[in-house]
């Protein structure tokens, strides 16, 4: 087996959490209960738990002008499945914390990036790199 990783999120309704990870997302649904739904995360075992209850807002972190959410998750695509993601999130109305944009356009580690909450308000940011080898390049 491949290494992976395991996460696990608060949502308060598990039919919006459906919808969005499912519907908008394309996630494929794993095991579920009456509490929580696995997903296959690309690849990856993601989970929603409904954990009922007001959250507290996130922190900020300002890189490249934007105010960055913090906590938040998310994986690096290759750059056509990126712009299909942005594309079926607009289609579903969802608004964006940072719209996508590319940084470091002709530098080390040049990336699309995006940011954007699921309905219980967990950040998700997804990326793509021109060239994936330098994800860590200085």
């Amino acid at each position: 087996m491949k290494p992976g990783f395991h996460l696990a999120v608060p949502v308060d309704d598990l039919a919006e959490a459906r919808a969005f990870y499912g519907g908008v997302l394309n996630l494929e649904e794993g095991r579920s209960a009456d509490k929580w739904v696995d997903w296959n995360f690309y690849g990856h075992q993601f989970v929603t738990h409904v954990v009922p209850g007001p959250r507290a807002d996130s922190g900020r972190n300002p890189v490249d002008g934007h105010d960055v959410p913090v906590p938040h998750f998310g994986l690096i695509l290759p750059i056509p499945e990126f712009h299909a993601l942005a594309d079926r999130l607009r289609a579903a109305g969802t608004e964006f914390v940072i719209e996508p944009y590319l940084r470091f356009a002709g530098e080390p580690g040049e990336q699309w990036t995006m940011f954007f909450r699921d309905p219980a308000g967990n950040a998700l940011e997804f990326k793509a790199f021109k060239d994936e080898s330098q994800v860590f390049a200085k």
